[in-house]
């Protein structure tokens, strides 16, 4: 076999096992991809199905389709006072975070001594500790302060558990940011916090969009901290009042799917809008530590 030979077989084998390759990649994305959407489906066709229809059949096509299920889910968790408790709350949440987060990780990310090394890695290990773990001695000390069952509780409950993440990513950021841009700022006589505020914290916006969206998704999610800290439906999150549809003793689909799809509702519209933001923040927040 000459060598042009061999150079052609050997392009034509690569060739073939590129093609190979891709297919088996597409396999994957469709399958990947069938996965999440299947559970969805299957959740959305059980939420408007008869609940007789249901039972004589959990698994199989919808015999008939109704909207009965969702309109009662919808007036039983109280939706729309359900949702403003959420919004409130996340709201909140978010904007003690980034405030907290941003300040605090300024001065980490510039001192170089290693008592601020040190408090940094005591923020990450904050990371580290479940909200489990946290409970009672929150509990206890949202007590004494006199605001337990208020949304104020829930937000500096979230504002604490989300500020070692939130030190992280802005300390991690700005350690990218040149020094420079402050000694100008500092040249033309701005103080340390017009500094912050005038030339810092308008570049933090692309880990801010990542540190939001990762709030959103804890915050809108979230069971144990609402339940725990509000009392009353009229004053818990809307995953809250769906979880507390479930009968501890029977399992309702008819009634579990649709609380648990309008839960969810509003987070998917907002993040089909704002994905291609999401998405951005992501990628510019993705630096070293």
């Amino acid at each position: 076999m000459s060598a042009t030979t061999f150079v052609t077989v050997s392009t034509r084998g690569a060739g073939v096992w590129n093609q190979v390759k891709r297919r088996l990649g597409d396999i994957g994305l469709v399958t990947g991809v069938a996965l999440l959407l299947i559970p969805f489906a299957f959740a959305v066709l059980t939420a408007i199905r008869p609940a007789a229809d249901v039972s004589a059949s959990p698994l199989g096509w919808p015999q008939s389709l109704t909207l009965e299920n969702v309109v009662d889910a919808f007036m039983r968790i109280n939706y729309a006072q359900s949702v403003a408790n959420t919004v409130t709350i996340l709201a909140g949440s978010c904007a003690l975070t980034v405030a907290f987060g941003a300040m605090a990780s300024y001065p980490l990310s510039r001192i170089g001594r290693s008592w601020a090394n040190g408090l940094y890695r005591v923020f990450i290990i904050g990371t580290a500790v479940p909200i489990y773990v946290l409970i009672a001695p929150l509990y206890l000390l949202v007590r004494d302060l006199h605001i337990l069952g208020t949304q104020l509780s829930v937000i500096l409950v979230y504002t604490a558990m989300n500020l070692p993440i939130a030190v992280f990513f802005y300390t991690s950021f700005m350690r990218q940011v040149p020094v420079e841009l402050e000694e100008a700022a500092a040249i033309d006589g701005a103080g340390p916090l017009r500094v912050f505020f005038a030339v810092i914290f308008p570049l933090l916006a692309p880990v801010t969009a990542t540190l939001v969206t990762f709030i959103s998704l804890v915050v809108w999610n979230d069971l144990i901290v609402p339940l725990v800290f509000l009392q009353g439906g009229e004053n818990r999150t809307i995953m809250a009042n769906a979880y507390a549809l479930i009968d501890p003793n029977t399992v309702e689909p008819t009634t579990l799917f649709p609380a648990a799809l309008l839960g969810v509702l509003p987070l998917v519209v907002v993040f089909s809008f704002l994905q291609r933001y999401v998405v951005a923040g992501i990628s510019a927040g993705a630096v070293k530590s």
